[in-house]
């Protein structure tokens, strides 16, 4: 066990330093790993290695563990310590294993990670984050498999590979003043660093590696969701963003899904209750019914009569109160109303740009990944991601 003076040293030499943004280098991706939680601990097959502002660096044989308190005060390995500003954790180039604190003293379970880990101060006195410093490639092979089955079709997971490197890298030019690109996420994409990735996934990545999908010589906001259930939609119809490679498209491909077809209930007095707490006076519910659709035939607007009035909300604003897990797309019809509310729908997701029940089914009838993915994204140009390195910064934003 460390001797009480070194890690006290390690400590005094965090405290108000500020550690170089290497993320800014062309070859890496900042991934939000975790955002106040109150323990993390990490450890390595070789040896950690912990790095202050001040360049100062220790080793630790044992797991590193971390507890941020709720009045603020922070442990590194049981020592005290007053603030914590940024550290880095790496393993001389071998894979992490970073473990999330859950309630009480418990950890979940641990994922093996690329790259270095870099922990902060998260938003709440008594929470940490962790942010995932990981090479673009290595990135793009914990999304694939964490957002399609590695089983598919390999021109399919080819798309998810393009797809996924090109959201962040648009994310990354959009954020560089954030500690962070892209969240581990819905938010974002999903990523589980090393978990899943078998050769499938690793070829898939490799044959396409650096590709990406570019509108006037730039990457694109590459949107995309589970299941079209007809064709897809106009960004402009969900997220109020005009895109010019966001435009729907037919998508017959997608049948096969499990998702094609859903039923959904839930309860008129979590909605009221919800309602209420976005600040909304909402009286007792009668009736809620379709206001207007889309191009593409979803529910673009809702008319909720109550006991106060009347209430017009977004189809997609209805699935986030909800829950996008209970209400799966905005393509339903209110089969019927009382204490519960009961929908019969098509699809999963927003249904913006690409489809990835279609893109299986096109890479199962025989399409190359390139023909699939200018088909969801009309106007765009695979290149390599290198020559759009010093492009305009283009404005922030998550679809999922």
């Amino acid at each position: 066990m460390m001797a009480r003076s070194i890690v006290l040293l390690l400590v005094w030499s965090l405290v108000g330093a500020v550690l170089p943004v290497s993320a800014q280098a062309d070859d890496v991706i900042r991934v939000l790993l975790a955002q106040d939680v109150p323990r993390i601990q990490i450890s390595a097959e070789r040896r950690l290695s912990v790095r202050g502002g001040s360049g100062q660096e220790l080793v630790f044989a044992a797991p590193v563990t971390i507890i941020a308190a709720p009045d603020g005060t922070v442990s590194l390995n049981g020592e005290p310590v007053s603030s914590i500003a940024g550290l880095t954790v790496s393993s001389g180039g071998g894979g992490l294993l970073l473990s999330v604190g859950q309630g009480g003293e418990s950890y979940a379970p641990p994922l093996a990670m690329s790259g270095t880990l870099r922990v902060l101060r998260g938003k709440s006195p008594g929470g940490l984050a962790v942010v995932n410093h990981v090479e673009v490639e290595e990135y793009v092979k914990g999304v694939v498999p964490a957002e399609m089955n590695a089983a598919w079709h390999p021109e399919a997971l080819k798309v998810q590979a393009v797809v996924a490197r090109t959201y962040a890298l648009y994310q990354r030019q959009a954020n560089r003043e954030r500690e962070y690109d892209v969240a581990a996420s819905t938010q974002d994409q999903v990523y589980r660093g090393r978990q899943g990735v078998d050769q499938r996934v690793q070829d898939a990545v490799e044959s396409t590696k650096n590709l990406t999908l570019t509108y006037q010589n730039e990457p694109i906001l590459a949107a995309f969701s589970s299941t079209a259930a007809g064709p897809t939609e106009d960004a402009m119809n969900v997220w109020s963003k005009d895109v010019p490679y966001l435009k729907g498209v037919d998508c017959p491909f997608d049948a096969n899904s499990p998702y094609y077809q859903w039923r959904a209930e839930f309860k008129l007095q979590d909605l009221e209750d919800k309602l209420n707490r976005q600040g909304l006076a909402i009286g007792t519910i009668a009736n809620l019914a379709p206001l207007a659709y889309s191009s593409a035939g979803r529910v673009a607007r809702l008319r909720i009569l109550h006991s106060q009035g009347e209430l017009v909300l977004r189809g997609e604003d209805l699935r986030r109160l909800v829950g996008y897990g209970v209400i799966q797309s905005t393509q339903f019809e209110v089969e019927s109303i009382g204490k519960t509310v009961v929908l019969s729908g098509r699809g999963a997701g927003h249904a913006v740009g690409l489809c990835q029940w279609g893109a299986k089914e096109m890479a199962d009838l025989g399409y190359r990944f390139d023909t699939i993915l200018r088909y969801y994204f009309p106007g765009t140009e695979l290149k390599t991601w290198r020559a759009t390195a010093q492009l305009s910064r283009p404005q922030p934003y998550s679809p999922f």
